[in-house]
Parts: C-alpha cells; structure tokens; sequence
C-alpha cells in the first residue's frame, strides 16, 4: 500500500503540520487512514495510496465517496475504496483535503466491476470510473431520491403472451421471474414488436421488486423502448440514461438507480454501468453495433459490462437481436447462455418471402444510353404489387448521396479491377449531386486507386460500361422517375424519420434509419439494393454486419401470406443469401464462428491491437511479459483511414504500425493483466510517444 509518491509531501500521519491560519487537524478516532485511488488516467498510478482523515470528516468520508486530495503539489479528485487503523506507509501522510460528496458512487459491486474490466481490456481504473460514474452536479443532490418506486406513478400488468411464440420462451420468462439466473441470445422474430416484449417483462420484473437494465444502441431503440414502457408505467418510474442527457439530469438519475428509487433504467452505452439496486435483468440489443463500444480507452464493449454484471452480480441476461453476432453463438456453444428462438409456426406466420435476385438484379440507375430507369422483374413486381395495396415500400441503400460504381453495359456484372478485385468506380462523378454519373470518364479502382482504360469484362468481353449508383438520394431520385406519381420519402443522415403514414410511398432509407410505419403497419415489400456495398468491405464483421442490416429491414415488412415480399439484390447462391432466405440466424452465426475458428479471429481467441510507432512497439514487447503460447503478428502499417490518438509526430516516431498479440482461449483477463502491467511500466518510464492498446477490438482491419 502506500502514499509512495505523494507521502514525500505529505504532513506527518500523527502530527499534522500546521499552515498559517488554517485550524489545526486532527486523526479520526477509528480508522483514521484512508486509502484512495487518484482518479489520474495514467498506468503507473493506478494503485492505492494513503491519507488521513481528519475527525470532523469522519462521519461523511465512508468508502465510496469521492474525496479531493492534493496529490504531487496539485487538487485532484480521488475514491475513497477503504479505511483501516495503521498504514504500512514509513513516511508522513497528509490529510484528505475535504469530501466532495456524501453519496457513496463507488460501490462494491461497482468495484468488483471496474476491477475486472481494468483486468480485461489492460485499462487504467480511472478511464473506466470516467465512463462509469457521471460527473458529480451539486444540484443534482438536492433532489428527491429516496421516494419509492411504487409511489411514483401507477403500473399497469403486462401482458406476457408474446414470449409464447418462442421455444421454451414461457419456462425462460418463469426463471426470471423467479430471480433465477437466465441467460439467453435472443432471436427476434420477424415482425414482432422486440420493445413491447421487453418492456412487458421489464415491468413485470419490477413489480415483483426487481432491477431492470436495458442497454441499446442508439437514441432511436431507446425511444421506441421508452414508449412501449411507457404504456405500463409512469414516465416517473422510467429512468433513461443517454448520450443526450446533460450533466445535472444524468448525475441525478444516477443516484436515482444508486439509492434504489429507479428500478427501471434504459439507456445507451454508457447506461450498461447504471447502480441498479437489486439488478435482476439485463438486456442489451444488437450486440454487434459499433455503437455499443466506448470511443475512449480502453475501448470497453457494452455486452462485456452486462455478461461480467451477469456472473458477478447473479442477474438474468438477454443479448437481443433479430441476428446474432458470433460473440453470442460462442456463449451458446460454450454453455453460458442458450437459445431462444422463435417456434416453428411463429417463424412461417410472420416472416416475409425473400428472393434473391443477383448482384444486379435490382437495377435503378440509368443506362448510359437512352436515359431510361429500369426496375428488375421481380421487383419491379413486387413493389407495384404492394403500391397497389395501399402499402409502402421500403428501398434499403448503404449509404447517403451519389456514390457511383460501373456494371458492365452488356450482361450488368460488376466491374472489377483486375489487380485487387475490387470495385471500379468513376471518380469524376464525387462533385456536385447534378453532376451526371453516367458521363464518360477512366475507371478507377476504389480500392488500390489504379486506373483501368482498357476494361473488359471477365464475363462477356464486352468493353462497355454503365454506372451503378450507390446512394441514398439518387436512389430516390430513380426510384422516383421508375414510379411516378408516388411519393417518395428519404430517411438518413441527419434528417432521419421514425415514422410514416400507413399508405403508399417509396421509402429510401439508409440502415439503420429504417422509419416504422403508423399503427402497427407494415411495409409490402423491400428492396436491398446495392448489396455488394455491405459484402466487399474489407471487414472481418462484413458479412455479419450485412446478415443483421438485411434482417432490421426485412422483419419491418409483412409476412408472406399477406403478400410481403423482400427482394435481395445478391447471388442466391451465396451461403449468407441462403441463411437470410430461410430466416436461419443461428446457422449464419454458427458458420461465422467456425470461420473465426479456422483464421483464429475473436471471439475463438483473444486478440490485442497494440497501434504505435515502430520504436514504441519494440519498448512495449520488451516489457510485456506475455501469456504462454502467445503469437505475434505484424507489425502492419495502420489500417486505411485509422489514426493514432492526439497529435502524432511523423518525421519523429515515422509510420505509425499495428502489432496483433493473439492468444488461445482461457482466461479472459489473462493478456489483458499482462497488457496492462507492461503498459504500467512504459507509463513509469514516461514513453511520450503515443500507444493504443485495444483488447479483443470489434473492428481489426
């Protein structure tokens, strides 16, 4: 233990040095040390030190509370994690400057927490507490938290009937009902109401006492969470936790959950570490957005807080999504958690047909000649079936604006380099939105940059081409000239609609941006267009990634006995293709995993980015004591459009490099304790140049 660094300037543990005016101090009575922990940010200083607590602090300065010490000639913050009679510090200790605030932030379940996860990922406690704990907010103490619950508004009994359509969906929702502990990956099934069924157990849950957690990715899942709460509840009784909430409301809805009085508690990212007294649910969606990740060291993935709250606190556990990540599919396979699938006849009453239809098989883009907007058959059938019936179409486009790529003009196959096989593009076409895409102009890679002048295709010969176009808008703008006198309506970006009419109209969407149609509508069909934009991205996740984007749009459309129908603009005889044909996200994840298996990629081993210069890579290794049977790979320059944190020096520290530490499966916290010592001892060294270390990162390159 020990105020090792901060003790040489410290006044004497049981003589207290006195300065000018200052009235003199004196030792509490019982358990006069306090051993805290600086909230600094820096490696070699994440450890406990020594102070004194003087007597008229005694009663407020209980384990938990944060307290301001000066530390190296300077006022910091600091937790106080214990108290004890004697120090094993030789020096003299000065007296914690004063308590912040009474409330007890830092308790032991969130201690135990913060410990593992420090453990995990080679962090630094304090980064994890930064993004853990809000910021205190003295007015936010003066409010009401310690009124019950039940007392703030009137519940309603929810309806649980919507869990019967799953395999042993009832026996789950008794255990957790019960307060055993339940862990399942949940796959939604198409079309169900995925807030409705959570908000119905949630409530029921708390009812009986219980603490519920929900975490989702973003600000449109907690809105449509919050209003399916909302018709068993009072809005008093849900407590949400956003990215949006300021400083004030954040702090006091967090000792809200810390006191007990918020048993019900929603919210974003940084919701997963909420204090939820007597936690017997958690929930988290769509575990596989990149949402969920912390932007900030150490780069700490929500569904690794809720599945550690799991085992540590004794709590249920539902990873929700209508697919399923191959993260979840290891949890199954390895026993921790299990299936909870829709039954049978639940799954052919309400999903939609699919058909595949080829890569370019839903064309909306001009020919370069004549001017013309063609629709493929089977969408072109499809969505004027739906129009005809009063029902909207959805239109999925990877991303905003006018990104065009080349098809061949003669058989429509795409345009590939014949170096890199990636796709040929038009580059002049990156001007203005009334720029035409389909002026002549050189081919060019977009993803080795070389310029193709004699293209020909590898599958007729042919020497002609015709844009493609990517993009939301100029989708819209096609789509619009294909079917004319229909309204057309643009969802992404910024200006994003959560809902629409129950009536005809084109609906270009980007993922994600999917609007919902009024009362409980649906849409008659979609069309996923531009697919080879989700499955060439050179992205180990890039299939995953597409499986759950084509699922979000496909369970908004109506099942196949009412005429739904999604049109997939993809090689049917893709293995991901098949899998989303027959709505089998079990299979996908299950063929995901074994593929990580055999390139031995997370989640089948564990896995550690380290990004830095060549010379702060080397100083690293040498460090590092790593696990047995520990592999390097690289280094690598950094991955395209990645960039270290700060200010980097390029003519000082040269290219910046990626280094891949992979080990086999063990314990999880095995490389990260070696990552984080290693990372200890460069920070006492005071190595300036930058390093990010990122443990099992959801992104490689």
């Amino acid at each position: 233990m020990g105020g090792h660094l901060a003790g040489r300037r410290l006044a004497p543990r049981r003589r207290p040095v006195e300065s000018g005016a200052m009235p003199k101090k004196t030792p509490a009575a019982q358990q006069p040390v306090a051993r805290v922990l600086p909230l600094l940010g820096v490696a070699h200083l994440d450890r406990e030190f020594d102070y004194l607590i003087d007597e008229s602090d005694s009663q407020a300065a209980q384990p938990g509370v944060r307290v301001r010490i000066r530390f190296n000639g300077r006022l910091v913050d600091a937790i106080l994690l214990s108290r004890a009679s004697d120090s094993d510090f030789a020096g003299s200790l000065r007296y914690i400057d004063r308590v912040i605030s009474p409330f007890a932030v830092y308790s032991p379940e969130m201690s135990a927490l913060i410990e593992s996860l420090a453990a995990r990922y080679g962090g630094v406690r304090s980064d994890i507490i930064r993004a853990a704990i809000p910021a205190r907010h003295a007015k936010a103490e003066e409010a009401d938290v310690d009124t019950p619950w039940e007392e703030l508004g009137t519940v309603e009994h929810p309806d649980l009937s919507a869990w019967s359509g799953y395999q042993h969906g009832e026996s789950f929702v008794d255990s957790v009902l019960s307060g055993h502990i339940a862990r399942a990956a949940w796959q939604i099934a198409p079309g169900e109401d995925w807030a409705s069924a959570l908000a119905a157990l949630g409530t029921s849950v708390a009812l009986q006492g219980g603490g519920v957690l929900m975490v989702v990715p973003d600000q449109k899942d907690l809105d449509q969470l919050e209003e399916a709460f909302r018709r068993h509840v009072s809005a008093k009784q849900i407590t949400v936790l956003a990215h949006s909430t300021g400083p004030q409301a954040r702090y006091r809805r967090y000792l809200s959950a810390l006191t007990g009085q918020a048993r019900i508690v929603i919210g974003t990212r940084s919701a997963a570490f909420a204090p939820v007294k007597g936690l017997q649910l958690a929930v988290l969606l769509n575990d596989g957005d990149d949402s969920l990740v912390d932007n900030l060291k150490p780069y700490v993935h929500s569904r690794e807080v809720l599945s550690t709250r799991s085992a540590q606190e004794g709590c249920s556990l539902i990873l929700a999504g209508h697919a399923r990540t191959a993260e979840a599919q290891l949890l199954v396979e390895s026993g921790w958690a299990h299936d909870l699938l829709p039954a049978a006849n639940t799954l052919e009453d309400r999903r939609p047909e699919i058909v595949a239809v080829g890569a370019y098989g839903v064309n909306v883009a001009r020919h370069m000649r004549g001017g013309t907007t063609s629709v493929s058959g089977p969408a072109f059938q499809a969505t004027r079936a739906a129009l005809d019936r009063g029902e909207p179409v959805l239109v999925q486009v990877p991303r905003k604006g006018y990104a065009p790529i080349l098809a061949c003009g003669q058989c429509a196959s795409p345009a590939r380099c014949r170096h890199c096989n990636g796709p040929l593009g038009l580059p002049s076409a990156r001007g203005s939105k009334h720029e035409s895409t389909d002026s002549a102009a050189l081919p060019t890679c977009r993803w080795c940059g070389r310029v193709d002048a004699h293209y020909r295709c590898s599958e007729c010969g042919s020497p002609r081409l015709r844009a493609i176009v990517l993009g939301s808008e100029r989708t819209a703008e096609e789509m619009g000239r294909a079917f004319p006198n229909t309204r057309v309506i643009q969802s992404g970006g910024s200006t994003v609609v959560n809902e629409i009419p129950d009536a005809p109209a084109l609906v270009i969407a980007t993922p994600g941006a999917e609007p919902r149609v009024a009362k409980n509508g649906m849409y008659g069909a979609a069309l996923l267009v531009e697919t080879g934009a989700l499955l060439g991205r050179q992205d180990l996740r890039a299939t995953e990634d597409t499986l759950a984007t084509w699922a979000a749009a496909a369970t908004l459309v109506a099942p196949a006995k009412e005429g739904g129908v999604v049109i997939v603009a993809a090689d049917e005889q893709l293995p991901l293709v098949g899998f989303f044909s027959r709505w089998d996200m079990v299979g996908a994840a299950a063929a995901e995993l074994q593929a990580r298996r055999e390139v031995r990629f997370p989640p089948a081993v564990h896995m550690a980015a380290i990004d830095g210069a060549d010379a702060s890579l080397d100083a690293f290794l040498e460090l590092a004591e790593l696990p047995e049977h520990a592999e390097l790979l690289g280094p690598v320059p950094l991955p395209p459009g990645v960039s270290l944190p700060g200010e980097y020096d390029h003519e000082r520290g040269g290219e910046p490099q990626r280094l891949l530490i992979r080990t086999p499966l063990g314990p999880r916290s095995l490389l990260g304790q070696a990552l984080r010592t290693a990372n200890s001892l460069r920070s006492a060294r005071k190595d300036v140049l930058p390093l990010r270390i990122a443990v099992d990162p959801i992104n490689i390159g």
